[in-house]
C-alpha cells in the first residue's frame, strides 16, 4: 500500500514539474476558487435568514420576550437600540400566535377591563381611584400613539380630591404628556392643537392652561390659538419678504449671466429692486354684450307688427240743436269729407350675452422693478462703446417690460421706462483683491533631470531585457546543439576479403542466429586450449 503511495506520489510530482509556470499558476487559482466556492456555497446554505418579530418594543417587552425564547432555545437577535427582536424566518408565524397565546407582549399598563378584574367587595374607594387614573393614563397613551410620527407616549395625569362640603370650590385637574417622536419628525400646529383638545376632553375638569406637552428632547409644545393675529401677520410678512428676495435673485442671476457673456462675468455688477404688489383680489363681474358687436344687436327672439288702417266718409254738418252734451242753441260739428287712417306699431324681444365671472386675481404681481448695472471697460478704456451701452439698455428695457405686470405695464411710457434703468460704465478700483498664497512651482531643471534620469531608467531596462533574450537564445542553441550532437563510434576498419575476415564473418552471423550453438562453439574452444 505504501509502494502505491509512493508510487501515485512520484507520478504527481513528475507530472507537476514537467508543467511551466503558467500552467502551474492556473492550476493552484483554479483549485483555490473550487475552494473558495465550496466555503461560499456551505455559508449561504447553512446561514439563518432572520426578520422581525415584534418592533417599536419597550425594553421592559424586549427583555420579557427575549427571556421567553432563550427558555425554548429558540435563537433571537436584538436591534434597533432594543427595540426590536428577530427570530429565524420560518418561525415567526408560529412565535406569533404561540406568544399571542400567552399574553406577550405584556405592555405592563392597566386598562379598562382590569378595574373590572378586579372589583370587588374588599376594594377600597383609594384603590378604585389609583386604577381609575391608570386606566385614563393608559387608554391616552394608546390614542397618542396613533397619531402620525408618534412612536410612544407618556402621559401623567393628577386628579383633584373631591369636598365633602359642597360650597367648596373644586380644584381643576393637571395633566402632563411625553411624547416619544420619530427621529426628524416634528408636531405642526394642528397637530399640537389635536393633543390639546384629546387631552383636555378625555380628563374630567380639565383646562388646556393646565396641560404640559414635551417631546424626549425636552422641547414643549404650547397651544396656539388661531386668533393670535401678530403671529398670522409675522408669518404673511415673513411669506412676502420671502417671495420678494426670491424674484430680485432669479432676475439678478439671470442678467449677471446674459451681462457676464457681453463683457466678463467679473466685468459687471448687477442689482435688482422690485415692488411687489401682495394684493388677493376676489370679484364677480356680470357682464351684458350684443352678439352682434359691429352693429351692437342682440338675436331676435320674438317679433310682434301690429298693422292698422282705416278708410271711409265722414258725417255731415250740424246736428239736432239743444241735444245731447252740446250747449242749447249752438250748432253742430262741421261735417268731414272721406277719411284714411293707417297705423304700424313693431314689437322686437332681443337676447344678449350675459357673462358672470367669478375672479380671483392672484397676487405676487410686480408693481414697480428698477435695473442698475454697472459695467467695467475693457484695459486702456474709459468707458464702453456707446453702441454697447445702447444694446445693455435696449436688453434691460425689453426685461423691464416683460417682467412688470401688465396692469401697470400698459400705463407706462417710454421714458418712464428709460428711467428704471442705470447704465453706468467705469473701471472697478473699489474691487476687492484676495491675496492669493503663493504657489509652490517646481522649477524647469527639474522636469529636464527628471525626463533624463527616466530616460536612462528605460535604457537600461532595455538592455537588461536584450541581453537576458540573447542568453535565453545562446543556452537554446546550445542545448539544440548537445541534443542533436552525434556519438563518437570507432571508425570501422576497411573492408577486408582475407581467410579471416571471411571466418569472423560466420561468427558473427552465428552469434546473431543461433547464439546457443555459438556458446557451445565457444565451450568448445575454450576446453580445447
Amino acid at each position: 500500500m505504501n509502494e502505491k503511495l509512493m508510487n501515485y506520489k512520484e507520478k504527481i510530482n513528475e507530472l507537476w514539474k514537467e508543467r511551466s509556470k503558467k500552467q502551474q499558476v492556473v492550476i493552484i487559482s483554479a483549485i483555490v476558487s473550487i475552494i473558495l466556492a465550496l466555503a461560499l456555497v456551505a455559508f449561504f446554505s447553512t446561514r439563518t435568514n432572520y426578520e422581525p418579530l415584534y418592533s417599536n418594543l419597550t425594553l421592559a417587552e424586549t427583555g420579557q420576550i427575549k427571556e421567553t425564547l432563550d427558555a425554548r432555545g429558540i435563537p433571537s437577535t436584538v436591534s434597533d437600540s432594543g427595540t426590536s427582536i428577530l427570530v429565524p424566518k420560518d418561525l415567526v408565524d408560529t412565535l406569533k400566535v404561540e406568544l399571542a397565546a400567552e399574553g406577550l407582549p405584556s405592555s405592563g399598563t392597566i386598562d379598562y377591563s382590569f378595574i373590572q378584574d378586579q372589583m370587588g367587595f374588599g376594594m377600597t374607594d383609594n384603590e378604585f381611584n389609583v386604577m381609575e387614573r391608570a386606566s385614563m393614563q393608559t387608554e391616552l397613551s394608546r390614542l397618542i400613539r396613533n397619531m402620525n410620527g408618534v412612536n410612544n407616549a407618556n402621559v401623567m395625569i393628577t386628579l383633584p380630591e373631591e369636598s365633602v362640603w359642597l360650597n367648596a370650590a373644586q380644584d381643576s385637574s393637571t395633566a402632563a404628556v411625553v411624547l416619544d417622536l420619530a427621529p426628524g419628525h416634528q408636531l405642526d400646529s394642528s397637530q399640537v392643537r389635536a393633543l390639546y383638545h384629546l387631552v383636555s376632553r378625555s380628563v374630567p375638569n380639565l383646562p388646556i392652561d393646565n396641560i404640559v406637552i414635551s417631546d424626549q428632547m425636552f422641547n414643549d409644545y404650547y397651544y396656539e390659538d388661531q386668533d393670535n393675529e401678530t403671529q398670522t401677520t409675522l408669518t404673511a410678512f415673513e411669506q412676502q419678504r420671502t417671495i420678494q428676495n426670491e424674484i430680485e435673485r432669479d432676475l439678478t442671476r439671470n442678467l449677471h449671466q446674459m451681462l457676464g457673456t457681453m463683457v466678463g462675468q467679473d466685468s459687471v455688477v448687477v442689482s435688482v429692486t422690485t415692488d411687489i404688489d401682495f394684493t388677493q383680489e376676489n370679484r364677480t363681474e356680470e357682464l351684458v354684450e350684443p352678439v352682434d358687436i359691429d352693429n351692437i344687436e342682440g338675436i331676435a327672439v320674438s317679433i310682434e307688427r301690429i298693422e292698422e288702417a282705416y278708410s271711409g266718409e265722414g258725417f255731415e254738418e250740424g246736428g239736432i240743436e239743444g241735444t245731447g252734451d252740446g250747449i242749447p242753441n249752438y250748432p253742430g260739428a262741421l261735417g268731414q269729407g272721406p277719411v284714411d287712417w293707417e297705423r304700424t306699431e313693431e314689437r322686437i324681444n332681443n337676447e344678449v350675452n350675459r357673462i358672470n365671472r367669478d375672479i380671483v386675481e392672484s397676487p405676487y404681481k410686480i408693481r414697480d422693478l428698477g435695473i442698475q448695472v454697472m459695467v467695467e471697460p475693457p484695459e486702456g478704456l474709459e468707458t464702453l462703446p456707446q453702441d454697447q451701452l445702447n444694446d445693455i439698455q435696449q436688453i434691460l428695457g425689453t426685461i423691464v417690460r416683460t417682467s412688470i405686470s401688465s396692469v401697470y405695464a400698459d400705463e407706462l411710457t417710454e421714458d418712464e421706462i428709460e428711467g428704471k434703468i442705470v447704465v453706468s460704465s467705469h473701471p472697478f478700483d473699489g474691487r476687492v483683491v484676495m491675496d492669493q498664497e503663493p504657489m509652490m512651482t517646481i522649477p524647469t531643471w527639474v522636469y529636464v533631470v527628471g525626463g533624463v534620469l527616466v530616460a536612462l531608467i528605460l535604457i537600461l531596462l532595455f538592455i537588461l531585457m536584450r541581453n537576458r533574450r540573447r542568453k535565453l537564445e545562446d543556452e537554446s542553441v546550445d542545448g539544440s546543439l548537445a541534443a542533436n550532437a552525434p556519438f563518437d563510434l570507432p571508425e570501422l576498419p576497411d573492408e577486408d576479403t582475407s581467410e579471416g575476415a571471411a571466418k569472423r564473418r560466420q561468427l558473427e552471423k552465428l552469434a546473431k542466429e543461433k547464439p546457443e550453438d555459438f556458446s557451445k562453439l565457444l565451450r568448445t574452444w575454450l576446453s580445447e586450449d
